[in-house]
């Protein structure tokens, strides 16, 4: 009896392996590698809002259409918002981590 038909393919199998040998090999560098990934999201963030608002100077110049300047307003508007709720997560975290006692 078949309850998933989804069969994926080898290449989701191999990136699997791969990434978890990647993963062992960087957890010599935990510390600098969460302020990279942290230091890249928020890179990607600033990126987001900076297309955003090209394309609504492009669409106020006439070279860009609405459709293209509303979805990058949005998707900018969804990455900020992202960001600022794993900032409220990580310093929720902080405050609990300070409130234990030792």
């Amino acid at each position: 009896m078949v309850t998933n038909e989804f069969v994926p393919g080898i290449k989701v199998f191999n990136e699997g392996v791969k990434g978890n040998i990647e993963n062992k090999n960087e957890q010599n560098n935990i510390g600098s590698s969460f302020s990279e990934m942290l230091n890249s999201a928020l890179n990607k963030v600033n990126e987001t809002q900076v297309k955003a608002e090209e394309e609504t100077n492009g669409f106020i110049k006439g070279d860009v259409n609405l459709h293209e300047a509303m979805v990058s307003a949005e998707e900018a508007r969804l990455t900020l918002e992202l960001a600022v709720q794993v900032r409220n997560k990580l310093i929720n975290a902080y405050e609990e981590f300070n409130k234990m006692q030792i």
